[in-house]
């Protein structure tokens, strides 16, 4: 499905409508340029999950985790990272493992050669300054 976001509030609507409509994901690849809207969205699903807590792109700490009420919300920007061994390294595979953890996976295009069947891509992209398209 695609959607156009015309603002930062329309994106977490946006983020809550796509988390419901998949609930027995718990792994997601964010994809698109920089400034595409892929934090934000994982802020909508924050919000949506009861994160309390600031969310803020992990850029140059990798991994950021927050406690919702029964889950935790793991973001993940693979940016930095040169391969898939990267990942692993950090503990994605028991991230996943735990099945109270949501794993948003920003760049999973620089660490995977090919996207695991269990990871749910969703494409953003960069329309004008206050406009993203965002493709399940």
């Amino acid at each position: 499905m695609e959607y156009i976001s015309k603002s930062e509030k329309e994106t977490a609507e946006i983020a809550a409508s796509i988390i419901e409509k998949y609930p027995e994901i718990r792994i997601f690849g964010l994809t698109g340029d920089l400034g595409s809207g892929k934090t934000a969205f994982v802020r909508g699903v924050a919000e949506k999950i009861g994160v309390k807590q600031n969310i803020t792109s992990p850029t140059f700490v990798i991994m950021k985790t927050y406690e919702a009420p029964g889950r935790h919300l793991v973001h993940i920007d693979a940016y930095r990272l040169d391969s898939q061994e990267d990942l692993f390294s950090i503990g994605l595979d028991d991230l996943v493992s735990e099945p109270s953890n949501l794993v948003f996976i920003e760049w999973p295009e620089k660490v995977f050669k090919t996207i695991p069947k269990n990871i749910k891509l969703i494409n953003f992209s960069y329309l004008d300054e206050n406009s993203r398209k965002i493709i399940d």
